[in-house]
């Protein structure tokens, strides 16, 4: 596998190696001993999520504020955009988001590690998303930022605007002078 750290280098892209020809393809998806010495990750995967969207969906970009999650995600059918935004307290990095495109065609997974928020937009007119995650779901440590929060700025290639979930569309601002999961809570008066 070819492994490509992104402008925010603990975000990784990476490319398993495809067996094709004329009959199909065939890769390993994950295999963990290949992926830890690939990534010089040592995590442990605890769920499989499976999701699918119609075009112009977009679902994020959310983040747990106990129980932080790593994610590695791919996507089986269509095509979508990718996106990890850095809440990790201390990180030079935070605020800052990076985007990849991921379809069924090029096999790209992407790993969006724990102290992340995470969000995807649909490109194609259906997607089907899957993904592992380091630590279980936990609906009330959940919180969601705002898709267009402009103190993220993250560049959507979309034209008209998305179609959200009834969370998603009263998501909080991300307030950029908070510096850990905790404070932001209390930031966006939250109550933990």
């Amino acid at each position: 596998m070819k492994v490509t750290p992104t402008a925010i280098p603990e975000v990784l892209v990476i490319e398993p190696k495809i067996f094709g020809d004329d009959r199909g393809f065939f890769f390993e998806s994950f295999n963990q001993k290949a992926f830890q010495e690939a990534t010089g990750l040592d995590v442990a995967f605890v769920q499989d999520n499976h999701s699918k969207s119609a075009k112009n969906v977009l679902r994020g970009l959310h983040y747990q504020v106990v129980q932080p999650q790593g994610k590695l995600v791919r996507v089986v059918q269509g095509e979508v955009f990718d996106v990890a935004v850095d809440t990790r307290k201390g990180s030079r990095t935070y605020g800052q988001w990076v985007g990849e495109i991921l379809s069924a065609e090029n096999k790209k997974q992407f790993w969006v590690p724990p102290g992340f928020a995470h969000g995807f937009l649909t490109l194609s007119d259906t997607a089907e998303f899957l993904y592992k995650t380091t630590d279980y779901y936990a609906s009330e440590h959940e919180r969601c930022i705002r898709w267009d929060d402009p103190s993220v700025a993250v560049i959507w290639p979309i034209l008209d605007s998305p179609i959200l979930s009834p969370k998603d569309a009263v998501a909080d601002l991300f307030d950029i002078s908070c510096t850990d999961f905790r404070e932001y809570s209390q930031c966006v008066n939250l109550n933990l």
